[in-house]
């Protein structure tokens, strides 16, 4: 679509047309004021060439011009060329600087004259060189200008791959009208040729547009050619030199060949034969097809470069000439694709889902031919390909986002913006070895493409996916009909960020998991990880501060997500200012990620959710990419990206599940145990600091070995190049400076970091090459690069690959750094190394003294003073070779053009060997001497280095250097003392995260919690919390807090009784021992007996009604009463009434039921008065309460009867108390139950008397006179020869009864009814 300048002239899509038919483009003889137009008539046989001032920036060949010579001689050149030329011709000049190597554009580089026309030729324009140059085309009204941008946007933009968006700034437009060559006699005037270059430029790009009309001679006579006809000999250069020994591009298989006239039916540019076109800004890429050239390994030129893993990018190809009958086959890595024709010149393969990152073969095959034509392209992970799709806000993160807002080039997609779009959701997921990346919904299916659009959640809530279980994916947009893009049935495609799936799911979600889905994602997640591998034992461990981190060149690298110069939002670590990642994948193929905040401390996940997390798989992935766990991007968004959402970011920090994750699944690594890497570095003409810190100079002019390993399973070699500075104004200088680095690995990629020479630093300032091949780090998405083994990256903010750092997956880090033509190369290593490495960098020992060992393994014992000993016995010790030495190895430096070492270094260089400028400074140039003061200050380094080359910027950028390195090396060296990780407790919080000593942190406790242990820890200057004075601090649920204080109050009780009581058994039990060991007869009678061996015994007798045991119907103990320690009988008492008890069963056998022991005192047991319901009763059947207490606890008892000898007591005779017997008190007697226990016995026959419940209150115990074997049998224990009294028969005499205090004593037992002996149980007291 034509393009115009508002208010000025627009050019139709006829007229277009019109102009980009004709094969020439514009060229005047004459103008419109009677001059000459566009002839250079200054040009002729006795002046070959005009300057020509550009005023405009002209990007050539990695230069930049602003400026050109106009040469009949068939090229536009920008320096002096050699005195003469040798054909063929060579370039760039293998003899440079000592030759001239010129830099020049060549349509038909040969010696030419003016020809001459026949007058019936149709084109009667004067015969010679035209020039013509349209500047400022951008802001141009005017019709000419108008028409001169749209023809050449437009030619270039069909005719070469990558285009696209090209819009001329300036156009130069060179003719060569009917030119013959020199030499020839004077008929071969009319043998002439026709040609024109066309230079479109932009400033930045530049195009180069051949035509070639007529050829009818090959060469001139110089060269070989027969002066008739022009034929024979070596015929014209055609292609592009740089210049100044750089490089160069000879147009093959056309140049200097004699299929060169076939040049006028080849390159089909634009559909024309004869026109042929190339990019010649950085480097040369052509953008015409070649059907004459043929080998195994051909050129294929392509754009883009590079595409998304996802798939989807256009690529158009450009090498071969293409027929639309034959088949072309596109060959990404391991999948092939089927090429769509668009031109003889061009074909276009869509990108597939490739499984792999970096740098991939890509071929092309035609027909039948095998994949001759080749390149190499690089692929991007989803998570840093370069962005299509943009989200407005934030809100396509949240579970519950009302709507998203999304926008996108529209010109990505096609310039028809009448085309109709289509928006579809993807997703991905792993449950079988291979990668699953699945289609879910269409968004929108047919929109226009007006390049914005705002998806509505609500309008997927009643969706049922089968897929459902899919937590994360992409957007995708492509074309509806695709035959509007070009007419072609292909559409390309572009892909999103990957993003969280909760705005899409969240309604089904909730309907299979409920209100609570995230913990039900989070805990599925939880589950599944802890069946997989621990993967966080390889990972490097975290810098403790920001500062660390950014000088471990070697191990990480800026995290995209959280950049401090490129995307500061930390999306996913909201508080941090930088995060940095490993640079490679661990051997488990992990990532190690490391975030810090504010005040430069690294952040852990166990104070907050926004902390540093390892990632079980890398964002470049493992090899090999095809299997599940191991895919870039999507693995790692799939194992460690997606329960950051469900676990954290959709719950609360302190859920559960978030816990689990930043405690467990996804811990932080805290710095305890970090150790900085060690630093040697090179800068200036040279000067050296060594891994040990040694210092020196060394003026070596070659390729010499700077560090590598001599320990043979882990390799590398780090190898520089100098060379010697320019001249100043006093002529050479006697010194060198470092110009390239060459690095390798054990089995990597060898990366070659060179400095640019001096004009072709306008856009690149180094050039880095892997393998021999240049790669450019000016586009987002290749801003780090991954090879095998290596990884290659610029900073962020830096366009000009001005630094450049190289990674080993060793850990081995490179920086390279250049201001103003003056590099300095620094190298880290971690703590592997130590004592492994040999070079001009030293043995890293941290003892310098065995830093200067030669490859032999000598160490040798230097002045550091003496340059020239540095020199002569050690320095060049380390000079490479073309051949491998030993203990040096092998070059690893890409020479060009056949170059060998010998080429960079002069064996009769001798450098200067004098240290103090005062002292190899002249006496008359005390002016530099007393500048060098100025610069410099006590910087050695930087006073030689400016009295050497008299350079104020190299002065400055060796102070400086020197400077960054003293300064890296001491924070290095520097002890980082860190408390490590001081862990949040359970739903509580830290008021503060920084673990260095002297930091406080307090603790706090959420709503509804108690804190308990210290409230606040101390980092002790020893690296050490300091020991809790309360214990760990922890946060405890209120009712849990309740609970734990009873149980610790039960537990001091019973921590306390326990012991207390096992020491009063044991006493007891010692005491009772040693009695019974002093007398066997002893007894304990002040001590009550223990109930416990009587209890199952007594269990066992409860069979019915008249049962008498201690249990109840459930075999529960029933409750004891309170004794007084002493046991009443039925004695009576002097001067008190006698009482006659009733009879009553004993409640005593003959045998003992409840003795364990054999002679000694039996166990008594008790009864109890129960209803037949189990309730306690009175006499009268009334329920009794329980707990009423009916003894008198400490009472006296005022005892009689008689005392026997072994400690049996008594009781008096019937006959001796007869006068003291109530007679209407008989009742029956229990020696083992007191009158409160006798209220439960089941006494149908006892007959109370209304005073019995205040006798058996005070104690009273009726006994049974009558029972013969009570008195007659001793008690168990008692000798049988000791006589006892025997018990007289009493008849009750009935009385009034009378009221029992505690003064009036003890009933006496009645002298009738004594119960048999067949109901009689014996126990004792």
């Amino acid at each position: 679509m034509p393009s115009h300048a508002a208010g000025g002239y627009t050019i139709s899509q006829a007229r277009l047309a019109e102009i980009r038919s004709y094969f020439m483009y514009w060229y005047f003889d004459q103008d419109m004021y009677g001059g000459r137009g566009d002839y250079q008539f200054d040009i002729h046989a006795s002046m070959t060439q005009i300057h020509k001032n550009l005023n405009f920036q002209l990007p050539f060949f990695g230069f930049r011009f602003n400026y050109t010579r106009l040469s009949l001689n068939g090229y536009l050149e920008f320096s002096d060329p050699p005195e003469y030329l040798t054909y063929p011709l060579v370039f760039p000049v293998k003899d440079w600087p000592k030759k001239n190597d010129p830099s020049f554009i060549g349509i038909w580089f040969s010696k030419c004259r003016v020809g001459r026309i026949y007058a019936t030729d149709i084109d009667q324009r004067t015969p010679g060189v035209y020039f013509r140059m349209e500047r400022d085309l951008l802001t141009r009204t005017d019709r000419f200008g108008v028409e001169v941008r749209e023809r050449t946007m437009w030619d270039i933009r069909d005719g070469v791959v990558g285009a696209d968006t090209f819009v001329p700034k300036h156009v130069v437009i060179a003719t060569w009208k009917n030119v013959s060559f020199a030499g020839g006699i004077d008929n071969s005037l009319f043998r002439t040729n026709t040609f024109q270059m066309v230079l479109a430029t932009d400033e930045v790009y530049t195009y180069a547009i051949f035509n070639y009309d007529v050829l009818n001679w090959l060469t001139h006579t110089e060269a070989g050619g027969d002066t008739t006809t022009g034929e024979g000999g070596t015929p014209a250069f055609v292609g592009f030199n740089a210049g100044n020994g750089t490089q160069s591009y000879e147009y093959k298989p056309y140049s200097q060949n004699m299929v060169i006239r076939d040049l006028t039916g080849r390159g089909w540019a634009n559909g024309f034969p004869g026109r042929h076109i190339f990019r010649i800004d950085e480097r040369i890429l052509i953008g015409s097809c070649n059907k004459d050239i043929d080998a195994s390994h051909l050129p294929l030129t392509f754009a883009p470069e590079s595409g998304n893993m996802l798939g989807g990018t256009i690529v158009n190809i450009t090498g071969p000439c293409f027929d639309p009958n034959i088949r072309v086959t596109c060959h990404f890595d391991t999948e092939d694709v089927l090429g769509t024709y668009i031109s003889t010149n061009r074909v276009i393969c869509v990108q597939p889902f490739l499984k792999a990152e970096g740098w991939i073969r890509f071929e092309i095959s035609v027909g039948n031919q095998r994949f001759k034509w080749r390149g190499k392209y690089f692929v991007e992970t989803p998570a840093a390909a370069t962005e299509k799709i943009y989200f407005e806000t934030e809100d396509v993160h949240k579970k519950a986002p009302n709507e998203i807002q999304i926008s996108w080039d529209r010109y990505n997609l096609t310039t028809n913006f009448n085309a109709n779009i289509m928006i579809s959701l993807w997703g991905y997921r792993e449950t079988t070895i291979y990668p699953q990346l699945e289609y879910i919904d269409v968004i929108e299916a047919s929109l226009s493409n007006v390049g914005k659009y705002v998806i509505s959640p609500s309008n997927y809530i009643n969706r049922n996916n089968i897929n459902n279980d899919l937590q994360f994916g992409f957007l995708q947009i492509n074309l509806t009909s695709p035959d509007q893009y070009a007419g072609l049935k292909i559409s390309p495609i572009l892909w999103s960020r990957p993003i969280p799936l909760a705005w899409y799911f969240k309604p089904q979600w909730e309907r299979k998991h409920g209100v609570y889905w995230p913990r039900a994602l989070c805990n599925n997640w939880i589950r599944q990880d802890r069946f997989l591998r621990e993967f966080t034992a390889d990972l490097p461990m975290c810098p403790c501060t920001l500062e660390q981190a950014l000088y471990d060149k070697g191990r990480f690298r800026p995290d995209r997500e959280c950049d401090k110069d490129s995307n500061p939002t930390c999306l996913r670590h909201k508080t941090a200012i930088h995060c940095v990642v490993s640079g490679a994948p661990v051997a488990q193929g992990a990532e190690q990620q490391c975030c810090y905040d504010r005040y430069g401390y690294l952040m852990l996940t166990y104070d907050q959710m926004w902390g540093s997390r390892p990632r079980r798989n890398h964002n470049l992935g493992k090899m090999p990419w095809n299997e599940a766990g191991k895919v870039p991007t999507l693995s790692n968004w799939f194992h460690d990206m997606r329960p950051f959402y469900s676990c954290c970011y959709w719950q609360q920090e302190q859920a559960v599940g978030c816990e689990t994750f930043r405690f467990e699944r996804r811990p932080s690594q805290d710095c305890v145990g970090y150790q900085a890497p060690g630093v040697a570095g090179v800068f200036g003409d040279p000067h050296f600091i060594t891994f040990d810190g040694s210092q020196y100079t060394f003026n070596g002019l070659g390729e010499f070995v700077l560090a590598r390993s001599v320990a043979i399973d882990r390799r590398f070699e780090v190898q520089g190049r100098f060379e010697q500075m320019p001249k100043n104004q006093y002529g050479a200088v006697k010194a060198s400076q470092l110009t390239a680095l060459a690095m390798r690995g054990n089995t990597t990629t060898t990366i070659e970091v060179r400095l640019r020479p001096l004009f072709s630093r306008w856009r690149y300032r180094l050039d880095v090459l892997a393998d021999g091949r240049r790669i450019y780090f000016d586009r987002e998405s290749m801003k780090f690069q991954h090879f095998d083994g290596v990884t290659v990256y610029t900073p962020t903010y830096l366009l000009n690959q001005s630094q450049v750092v190289v990674m080993f997956d060793a850990g081995i880090g490179v920086e390279v750094v250049e201001n103003e033509g003056y590099m300095t190369g620094r190298v880290y290593l971690p703590w592997d190394f130590i004592n492994k490495t040999a070079g001009l960098f030293g043995n890293w020992s941290f003892n310098p003294l065995d830093d200067f060992v030669l490859p032999n393994g000598q160490i040798l014992n230097l002045n550091l003073n003496n340059l020239q000993q540095i020199a002569t016995e050690f320095g060049m010790k380390w000079a490479l070779a073309d051949r491998e030495l030993p203990g040096v190895g092998a070059a690893l430096f890409t020479r060009e053009f056949g170059r060998t070492a010998s080429y960079y270094a002069n064996a009769s260089f001798t450098p200067n060997y004098i240290k103090d400028p005062q002292d190899f400074l002249p006496a008359n140039r005390s002016y530099d001497i007393q500048r060098a003061e100025e610069l410099c200050g006590e910087s050695y380094q930087c006073k030689y280095d400016y009295g050497m080359t008299l350079n104020r910027d190299l002065a400055h950028f060796t102070k400086n250097y020197y400077d960054s390195l003293i300064n890296i090396k001491t924070l290095n060296s520097k002890r980082i003392v860190s408390c490590g990780v001081l862990e949040t407790p359970r739903f509580g919080r830290k008021l503060s995260f920084n673990f260095m000593p002297g930091a406080k942190v307090s603790f706090e406790c959420n709503e509804g919690f108690i804190l308990l242990g210290d409230q606040r820890r101390e980092c002790m200057s020893n690296g050490l919390w300091n020991v809790p004075e309360y214990g760990y601090t922890e946060c405890l649920r209120e009712v849990f807090y309740t609970r734990r204080i009873a149980f610790i109050a039960i537990g001091i009780i019973v921590a306390v009784i326990l012991p207390l009581m096992t020491c009063i058994v044991c006493c007891v039990y010692r005491y009772r021992q040693k009695q019974l060991k002093e007398d066997p007869q002893w007894q304990m009678t002040t001590l009550p007996r223990s109930r416990a061996s009587s209890r199952a015994n007594l269990r066992q007798l409860s069979h019915g009604p008249d049962d008498d045991s201690d249990t109840d119907a459930t075999g529960t103990l029933k409750k004891s009463r309170s004794y007084d320690k002493v046991y009443r009988t039925n004695e009576p008492l002097p001067n008190k009434p006698r009482i006659e008890f009733p009879a009553k069963k004993w409640d005593l056998d003959d045998e003992d039921v409840t003795s364990s022991e054999g002679d000694k005192p039996k166990q008594m047991g008790r009864r109890s008065l129960r209803s037949t319901s189990g309730t306690d009763q009175d006499h009268e059947g009334s329920p009794i309460d329980e707990h009423e207490d009916h003894d008198e606890d400490g009472e006296e008892a005022h005892e009689v009867g008689n005392i026997h000898p072994v400690g049996y007591h008594q009781p008096p005779s019937p006959e001796e108390d007869e006068h003291n017997i109530h007679p209407a008190l008989h009742q029956q007697y229990s020696p083992t139950f007191s009158g409160v226990d006798s209220r439960n016995s089941d006494g149908s026959q006892m007959s109370y008397q209304p005073n019995a419940a205040m006798q058996n209150r005070f104690g009273g115990v009726p006994v049974l006179p009558n029972n013969t074997q009570y008195f007659n049998r001793p008690p168990s224990g008692v000798p049988a020869s000791t006589p006892l009294r025997p018990a007289p028969n009493v008849v009750p005499v009935q009385t009034t009864a009378m009221p029992i205090t505690q003064e009036s004593g003890l009933p006496s037992p009645p002298h009738a009814a004594s119960p048999t002996p067949s109901v009689q149980r014996s126990t004792e007291v």
